[in-house]
Order: structure tokens, then C-alpha cells, then sequence
């Protein structure tokens, strides 16, 4: 644009706002050149790794946990830009898909730093500081598994046929599934990792998941017109389904297989699950759109990485 035309399309914007342009061009007469660490906020970034011990490889866990949650945050603010009005588009919610899948991947991907960017000796002695904390306690993880899916689809899965279709969120959340990471399965009793989780998120999870009933990711799609249910959405569905549900955690459980069973002894979890059984999906069976799978892909489900 020429500089009339800018300065045509301010005097609307100002105009239409009833505020006064020359206060805001004199303003700019003063205001500073912005600049990378600045708008970054890099030394904010750099100093949020505040670790608990003198350990150096904790500020390794701590700054690849922050790294992931920032990855998460992502998938969020596409998510909700995917949800936020009924009549969204097949076109728009392929892209919205594509993008929270690939921040997914990242994620996956990443896990090496943990997996082998480690000293296990370390891991071992400065993780019992972190008790109970655990990244069960991830609340952004379970709310982008609101705007995903059906609420009865995240529930044990020996409930799921009983739960179908239920929208009872009080209901719903007895049964969700990570309460099996946090409870005790012979007495029921709950640990205290699940319940600070729980004092601090449940009742916000649940008015989340029960605005997400008619609008999450599968909902969006059903109302899709049929032409706009192509066969790319439904593969790129399908594809993100995998990579968050299966492959992710996949990854996740070799991570913990490869520090917590270092040595002679298993150790547990800082957050007492039984860590093996509870990370692995073909136990948990999380599945977003379980509608769009074959019966062999839903028999397999959880057996390794497949790419649609």
C-alpha cells in the first residue's frame, strides 16, 4: 500500500473507533523500536527453571517439561479456534487438524531430549524431590482430550459401551480414565497426586467438557455436509487420533521404561501409578474418533506406530 492509502485506512480505524488519531501517531513519535528479546520475553523464558536441587541435568527436565507444555498450549489455541462456532468449515477444521497434529509430532519427536539427553544416575536421586508431583498433573493435556472428543469415549474402557452416548458429566468423570493413575485399585483409595489434581482442575474440567459436548472435534465433523467429509479429513483424523493416543505415549512409556527400570530395581512413579500399565494405550484404549476406524485398526489399536 502507498503511504496515502495507510494513512487513509487509519483515518477510518480511528474514526470508527471515535479516537483520536494524532494522539496515537504522537505517540509513536516516542515509543521505542521493538526488539526480538523483548517481544520474546526471553530473559522471562530463562528464568522459569527454578530447580530443587544441584543436580544439572534437572534443568534439563524442567526446561523440556516447560518446552511441552508450551507445545500443548499450542494445540489448544488451535482447538479452540476449531470449536469455537458450530458452522466451521471442512476446509478449516483439515487445517486445524493438520496444525495440532503436527505440534503433536514435535512433541513425540522431542522425546529423545528426555529419553537420552539424561544422566539416569541423576534422574534417580532428584526425582524423589518431586514427589508426588507428576506429568499426570498436566492439565492442558486433559482438556485438549475435551475439545476432541465425546466425554465417554475418555472413560475406563470396560465402561465405555455402558457410558455411550451419556451426558452425564458428573457421571462421566467417576469413570474417567486417568483416575486409574491416581487410585488405588484394592482399597480406592486416592492418592494425593490425584487429589490435588482434582482440588485444583475438576470442577473447571468439568464445566469445560460439558461446553465442549456439542462442539469438540467430532461434533464439528458430524455437522459437517457430506462433501466437506472427505477422505483426506477423515485420514488427517485418524492420523492426529494415532499420534496423540498412541505414538506419543508410546514414546513416553520407553522414556520411563529407560530411567525408572535402570538398575536392578523397578522404581516407581513420583506420582504412584503403576506407571506401565497406566502409560501404555492398548490398556487405556483412548481414542478421539473411534467411529472412523476399521474393526482391525480397533483391534490393534495401541500395538505400535501406524501411519494413515
Amino acid at each position: 500500500m502507498t503511504r496515502d492509502e495507510i494513512l487513509n485506512k487509519l483515518v477510518d480505524k480511528y474514526r470508527n473507533q471515535e479516537q483520536p488519531m494524532n494522539s496515537y501517531l504522537e505517540g509513536l513519535l516516542h515509543a521505542k523500536p521493538i526488539n526480538y528479546w523483548d517481544y520474546i520475553q526471553v530473559e522471562a523464558l530463562f528464568g522459569l527453571q527454578k530447580t530443587r536441587t544441584d543436580f544439572p541435568d534437572e534443568f534439563i527436565f524442567i526446561g523440556y517439561h516447560q518446552v511441552t507444555e508450551l507445545l500443548l498450549m499450542l494445540i489448544l489455541h488451535e482447538l479452540k479456534q476449531a470449536t469455537a462456532e458450530e458452522g466451521v468449515s471442512g476446509k478449516t477444521l483439515f487445517e486445524k487438524i493438520k496444525r495440532v497434529n503436527r505440534y503433536t509430532q514435535v512433541a513425540q519427536m522431542s522425546f529423545d531430549v528426555m529419553r537420552d539427553g539424561m544422566d539416569p544416575e541423576q534422574y534417580n536421586q532428584f526425582r524423589h524431590t518431586l514427589t508426588p508431583a507428576s506429568g499426570f498433573q498436566s492439565a492442558s493435556f486433559r482438556e485438549i482430550e475435551y475439545y476432541c472428543t465425546d466425554l465417554w469415549n475418555l472413560v475406563y474402557s470396560h465402561k465405555k459401551e455402558e457410558l455411550k452416548g451419556s451426558k452425564n458429566v458428573d457421571e462421566l468423570f467417576k469413570f474417567i480414565y486417568w483416575q486409574a493413575g491416581g487410585t488405588d485399585q484394592k482399597t480406592g483409595k486416592k492418592s494425593i497426586t490425584l487429589s490435588q489434581f482434582e482440588d485444583k482442575y475438576l470442577a473447571g474440567f468439568k464445566e469445560l467438557a460439558t461446553s465442549c459436548q456439542t462442539r469438540n472435534l467430532w461434533q464439528q465433523y458430524q455437522r459437517l455436509p457430506k462433501e466437506e467429509q472427505t477422505d483426506e479429513l477423515r485420514n488427517m483424523m485418524k492420523l492426529f487420533d494415532q499420534t496423540f493416543n498412541v505414538n506419543w505415549p508410546l514414546v513416553h512409556l520407553r522414556t520411563a521404561e529407560h530411567y525408572l527400570e535402570h538398575g536392578q530395581e523397578v522404581k516407581a512413579a513420583t506420582g504412584g501409578s503403576d506407571w506401565k500399565k497406566y502409560l501404555h494405550p492398548s490398556f487405556q484404549r483412548r481414542m478421539f474418533f473411534p467411529e472412523l476406524l476399521s474393526q482391525e485398526e480397533l483391534d490393534n489399536w495401541g500395538k505400535g506406530e501406524i501411519v494413515f
